[in-house]
């Protein structure tokens, strides 16, 4: 099984702000990580070294995302590189059909996914070991679990009424019984 230190994620997207999101997250996991802030970047990118997987935008200036992951499906050496795409133009149309579309239809080949921003550390990490075969030790597993329940339940608490609340409080109390 492989371990995250063993590889490498290309991040590609024209907002600062996701990439340095996106590049912490995967070093907080161990992952070795590229970035680039255009298709032109990532090409160059690709030429020094080759990624593991490319966590790619859509809709950038210079060379869009879409067209930098056609080129690179044209590219033999780089044809098989998992591509996730992180966006938000997943259902935008991209010359006549949206991203869904287009990897439902096969229309664009070879290993591909997406995430729409914004887009969370956890599932983004998960997407990632998914596709790279990386498996998730079952203690930090649990740990996501949880922190997933705590936002969950904090969201919820915000916009609850003091009657709820209070009948919430007092289950609560009765189970520890």
């Amino acid at each position: 099984m492989a371990r995250p230190e063993e590889k490498t994620v290309l991040v590609v997207d024209d907002e600062p702000e996701i990439v340095f999101f996106l590049k912490v997250a995967l070093k907080d996991h161990g992952f070795n990580v590229l970035t680039a802030f255009n298709g032109i970047e990532a090409m160059e990118k690709m030429r020094e070294q080759t990624p593991d997987i490319i966590s790619l935008d859509l809709v950038m200036p210079g060379k869009s995302g879409i067209r930098f992951f056609h080129e690179l499906r044209k590219n033999k050496k780089w044809a098989d590189i998992p591509v996730l795409f992180v966006t938000g133009h997943a259902h935008d149309t991209l010359d006549g059909s949206n991203l869904m579309e287009m990897l439902e239809s096969r229309t664009i080949s070879g290993p591909a996914t997406y995430l729409e921003k914004p887009v969370n550390a956890e599932t983004f990490i998960r997407n990632v070991k998914a596709i790279l075969n990386i498996e998730t030790a079952p203690d930090e597993h649990q740990e996501q679990e949880k922190k997933s329940l705590q936002q969950e339940v904090e969201s919820l608490l915000q916009n609850a009424n003091p009657e709820d609340l209070r009948d919430v409080l007092r289950i609560l109390r009765e189970s520890k019984h």
